[in-house]
């Protein structure tokens, strides 16, 4: 569970109560007005009914559960285990590691580990491992997309409830008492369709590219390393190359962990 996106979230709700209840003589209930609620939600659901394919409509709750679940991504971890690799494949060839793949959880680095030891071209392994890596990037954008749909258009619904607020509070000028009621009814939809927004739709819309962004940051990893293992590297040059990708905080734990896995068999050469 990603506790961040939670706090957030809750948190923002809780602030946007606490300016409520600190303007003196205004109430929650002053705030709360069905026909705004189905306007801005119910238009902005079917906006995204509209500008998506049915057969993909589904993926709106895989992609918010997605901003909600934390998925453990081992940037520094993945290093010492490829240089151990690297290791075991120049000390006992390449086809050694075939059983070492089945005990690997992920499925890119599995697949591109197997590609190596079948011997595969080192150009066609990068080629399919790089075309997996674009449909990944292509699903985490498709993913955003969705939320930034909503972003967009819950303030334009918000808008359009005011207008028609507006309206109403215009076609009864003659009745000076209507004219406050019917102008806060106008501003309420505007407010639900920013607090939509900015409190929900756009922070997961970055939240979302934050994790996708550590994640093609792995995979680039693994790719390397695969690469590098099949090229048969000395494992000192394997995990020098992999520590590139990291900010040097991350390197340094990274380089840590695999100087230890890794002196051993440059012992022995």
């Amino acid at each position: 569970m990603d506790f961040g996106t939670f706090i957030g979230i809750g948190v923002s709700c809780v602030l946007v109560l606490v300016s409520i209840f600190l303007i003196p003589g205004i109430t929650l209930a002053a705030y709360i007005d069905p026909a705004s609620f189905v306007l801005v939600i119910g238009c902005t659901i079917m906006g995204y009914v509209t500008s998506t394919p049915v057969n993909k409509l589904n993926l709106v709750i895989l992609v918010g559960k997605a901003a909600f679940r934390e998925k453990k991504l081992d940037l520094v971890g993945v290093i010492p285990l490829l240089v151990s690799f690297a290791e075991k494949a120049r000390r006992e060839g390449l086809l050694a590691l075939e059983d070492d793949i089945e005990s690997l959880d992920d499925a890119f680095l599995k697949r591109g580990i197997q590609l190596v030891v079948d011997g595969t071209d080192p150009e066609l392994v990068k080629t399919i491992m790089t075309t997996q890596m674009s449909y990944i990037e292509e699903r985490h954008t498709f993913g955003k997309s969705i939320f930034e749909t909503m972003a967009a258009l819950s303030p334009a619904f918000g808008m359009i409830g005011t207008l028609i607020g507006l309206v109403s509070m215009l076609r009864q000028m003659d009745d000076p008492s209507s004219i406050g009621p019917s102008m806060a009814t106008a501003l309420i939809t505007t407010l639900y369709g920013a607090i939509i927004a900015n409190i929900f739709c756009n922070p997961i819309v970055s939240k979302l590219a934050a994790k996708s962004s550590d994640e093609i940051l792995l995979k680039k990893i693994m790719l390397e390393g695969m690469l590098a293992i099949q090229a048969g590297d000395n494992p000192r040059i394997v995990d020098e190359k992999l520590r590139a990708f990291l900010p040097p905080k991350l390197a340094k734990a990274a380089g840590g962990a695999a100087g230890q896995e890794g002196g051993a068999g440059e012992g022995e050469k």
